[in-house]
């Protein structure tokens, strides 16, 4: 699983018929120390985080499982919202 930060959401009126009634959402990846990482990926979203959450995600053939229909195109899921975060030797 990979850390990011929701920033921002995506419309889209056309899409394949597994990703239907599914939110889109923007997030920035980001390091242990909550700096950004590359650049931002679009993301499906069926926990309803929204814009400035911290989130986990996960990618490739893992992320299309999180959707009913195991055969779809999905190449990132947030899989959770991030509560709260230790990193051990962190103040």
């Amino acid at each position: 699983m990979k850390l990011g930060k929701v920033t921002g959401t995506v419309v889209s009126t056309i899409k394949v018929a597994s990703f239907e009634g599914i939110k889109l959402m923007l997030v920035q990846p980001l390091n242990e120390k909550l700096e950004a990482l590359g650049d931002p990926i679009v993301a499906f979203d069926t926990i309803q985080a929204g814009v400035g959450d911290l989130i986990y995600y996960e990618t490739s053939k893992e992320a299309g499982r999180i959707l009913e229909t195991t055969m779809n195109p999905c190449d990132a899921a947030i899989v959770g919202i991030v509560d709260k975060m230790e990193v051990e030797g962190a103040k």
